[in-house]
């Protein structure tokens, strides 16, 4: 009897060794690690990150192993993995992957493990490379958000981020040094237990939950409950990923399954680098390209928000739903996703980073009121260049003001890897995009120290020192 899917993907987990990695590999694995905890440090003031602090030191007590980013907290593996989670993802200013976001999702259980157990930078390393790649075959396995049916993009009706829990699991056991056998066991405990795909319920009512899309401290906790159980004996679901009739695939909601590129090349042929995407802005994607073109547009004619008559957009296809046409700003979380708000909030040219999810900035009385004037479309290009490009977003924003109509447009957002090299976001700028989350958590000197332990993690022996830089 051949191997399952789920064995195969215990095999790659446990015999893929750092070394191996290329260097691009290893290099995007770094870049994700230092995006993530540079989120988590902005958002310790965040509604949401506050709740998960407080969540965290609940349920995992003073004086544990693992630490809370941004805090003097030291709690226990699962309150601390709970924490981060909820921190990476509170702004909505981390990293994009298929099926969407991944790294709020499978890094935080690794990072409390990795701390416990006084690891060193390149073993954390090798598993945010397991787990992205394994989360990003698994994405493409299954629905997209921006699935085109009839040449018209149909979202599908049940999506979301679940699949990410096997990449969770894996970085978990790798960590944990299981054998394959053991790591395929997890594996399939954690495909039985995954949260439901709740993302289009929370798309399509208003107000929305606040937990967003996925509670990333909700599948950090399960990721670890499916890695202990396993290495404790308990035996999973091994044909979970083979039948579509009565496993995942069916339970979890997926319309779409093509498992074949899950295992195809797989510890050869890295794929989760080709759309590895960065944020900007700590507001969804639909916006980036929008925001990109108008804010150089309105500094290039100085255009104060006074002066703006009105905002027309043309935006990608799949957003004329209630979370994305939703003026109702009642919590800060409500303008990380509304058209009206981030485009009114992006003309006022606040300082982009989290300063963009203060209430000073969300609740501003200007930013409410332009929003009035702010209208948009669904761009007639869209499902055309996507089809040519999973990273296209043609967007065209037109901006009255002074008696005329300002134009701009943009093919790409700034953050992701393109045909146009410019919007690839350089190292560099991830580095300023750290110090502005780490503004006002760190002092300047442990800002340094963590981003140079960061930027050359496969030589710190022990990943422990750099989570000490990471408590205030």
């Amino acid at each position: 009897m051949s191997a399952t899917i789920i064995e195969n993907l215990g095999k790659f987990t446990a015999g893929t060794q750092f070394e191996q990695l290329p260097a691009e590999v290893v290099n995007e694995s770094k870049r994700i690690l230092l995006d993530s905890i540079g989120c988590a440090l902005g958002s310790v003031n965040d509604p949401k990150g506050k709740i998960g602090i407080d969540y965290g030191r609940l349920i995992g007590g003073a004086n544990g192993p693992s630490t809370i980013i941004g805090t003097a907290d030291r709690t226990s593996v699962f309150g601390a993995a709970f924490a981060n989670g909820e921190l990476i993802s509170a702004l909505d200013f981390d990293a994009i992957l298929p099926p969407g976001h991944v790294s709020p999702y499978v890094l935080p259980g690794a990072m409390a493990i990795a701390e416990a157990q006084g690891l060193a930078g390149k073993e954390l390393l090798n598993v945010v490379a397991i787990s992205h790649e394994m989360s990003f075959r698994l994405g493409k396995a299954t629905d997209y958000l921006r699935d085109v049916k009839d040449g018209k993009v149909t979202p599908p009706k049940v999506y979301g981020y679940s699949s990410t829990v096997f990449g969770a699991t894996a970085a978990i056991v790798r960590l944990k040094g299981l054998s394959a056998e053991r790591t395929a066991h997890a594996l399939g405990i954690a495909g039985s237990i995954a949260p439901v795909n709740s993302h289009r319920a929370w798309t399509q009512h208003v107000p929305s939950t606040t937990i967003k899309y996925l509670m990333a401290g909700v599948l950090a906790q399960t990721a670890l409950t499916a890695a202990h159980m396993g290495e404790m004996g308990h035996r999973g679901d091994l044909q979970t990923l083979d039948d579509p009739d009565y496993g995942f695939p069916r339970f979890i909601g997926t319309t779409r399954w093509e498992p074949d590129c899950i295992l195809a090349g797989i510890g050869q042929d890295w794929r989760f680098t080709a759309e590895s995407a960065f944020k900007p802005y700590p507001h969804c994607r639909i916006l980036h390209p929008l925001l990109d073109c108008m804010i150089a547009m309105l500094e290039k004619n100085d255009i104060k928000p006074h002066e703006i008559e009105g905002i027309h957009a043309l935006v990608e296809g799949f957003v004329m739903q209630p979370i994305w046409l939703n003026n109702r700003i009642e919590h800060t979380q409500d303008g990380q996703f509304s058209i009206a708000h981030g485009l009114s909030l992006g003309a006022h040219r606040f300082p982009i980073g989290k300063a963009w999810q203060d209430p000073k900035a969300v609740y501003d009385p200007s930013v409410l009121a332009l929003m009035s004037k702010v209208s948009f479309a669904i761009h007639p290009d869209y499902e055309k260049a996507l089809k040519e490009h999973p990273s296209s977003r043609p967007s065209r924003i037109e901006v009255k003001a002074r008696g005329q109509t300002f134009v701009a447009e943009a093919s790409f957002p700034k953050g992701v890897p393109s045909p146009d090299p410019s919007t690839y976001m350089t190292t560099e700028e991830l580095v300023a995009k750290f110090r502005g989350n780490a503004e006002g958590v760190l002092s300047l000197g442990a800002t340094d120290q963590v981003l140079d332990a960061l930027l050359d993690l496969e030589h710190v022996k022990d990943f422990s020192s750099v989570m000490r830089l990471l408590r205030v």
